[in-house]
Order: C-alpha cells, then structure tokens, then sequence
C-alpha cells in the first residue's frame, strides 16, 4: 500500500511540475497588471470633496450608499497588532451601493451575475501623495454570453460615469 501510495506521490508531483513549466514556457504571466483590472482616476482635491462629490453623484441617479468600509482606519488598527505601522493611506474608504434596475437585469441575464453586486467605488488619498485623491473602481469582465455581457457593460458605464462625476 506504501508502495502505491509513494508513487502516486511521485506522479501527482510530476503533474504540477508539468503545468508549473507550461505556464512558464507559454511566455505568457500567470499574473496581469493591475490596470488591466481597476480604472482610476486622479483628482488634485480632497478626499472629503470626493467623497461628497460622489454621494451627490448617486443621489443624483436615485442611489443610495449602503455601506462604507473604511479601510485607512482598519489598516491603521490592524497595524498596530500586526507590528506594522507603516501608514498607506491618509484615508481610504469603499463605497457600496446598488442600482435595482441593472441588478436586476445582470441577475435575469444570469443568476451567477449576483457576485458583481453591490458595486463599489473606492475613493483615497495615499500617504506620500496626500494632496491626490484616487478614484478607482474594478472592470467588470466580458462574457461570452451576450445577455450577460450587455448587462454588466452598462454597469461599468454606470460606475464610470460615476467616477467622472465624482472627480469633476
């Protein structure tokens, strides 16, 4: 049983090295730029300004924040416990919110679209740049399937807009 049990082991080992090399060899990176991901943008105003601004935006569109994760103020308590104190951000925070109508149509599209809600806008100022606001927000991806796709590109044009109205 031993003896069975060391070679599937050994073949199991031999598999991942396989992949590991083709993933390699591909000459492609196992890991994209971040801007392939996230749009940002800049703005030389403040982190409060921004994030009035991005309220006023969504109320302006009959949204409503639902939740706000303040995330230089978890990064500053957390440190401390971590033994890391290094400051990131002068502020950061995550705005969440919903839009029923294109929820609702990237959920009839697919059921499994659910992961794209809430939609979030990051807003934040880092701390060697204190006077630069970021705004930022994580493209959504394109499906095969065009019900899917359609739905979701109207939700990216929605958190671009947004993120255009927040910096002007």
């Amino acid at each position: 049983m031993r003896y069975y049990l060391s070679i599937l082991i050994v073949l199991l080992g031999v598999v991942l090295l396989g992949c590991d090399s083709k993933a390699k060899n591909s000459g492609q990176s196992a890991v994209a730029d971040y801007k392939s991901f996230i749009k940002t943008y800049t703005m030389n105003d403040t982190f409060e300004n921004a994030l009035f601004n991005l309220k006023e935006a969504l109320k302006d569109k009959g949204m409503v924040v639902n939740t706000v994760s303040h995330i230089s103020k978890m990064l500053q308590r957390t440190g401390k416990d971590l033994g890391n104190s290094k400051q990131i951000f002068t502020k950061a925070e995550n705005i969440e919110f919903c839009s029923a109508a294109l929820s609702r149509k990237t959920m009839e599209a697919n059921p499994h679209n659910i992961i794209y809600c809430p939609y979030i806008i990051s807003i934040y100022s880092l701390a060697k740049s204190p006077n630069k606001t970021y705004v930022s927000y994580r493209k959504l991806p394109r499906l095969k399937n065009q019900a899917s796709n359609q739905a979701l590109q109207s939700v990216e044009k929605l958190l671009d807009e947004l993120a255009k109205a927040t910096i002007e």
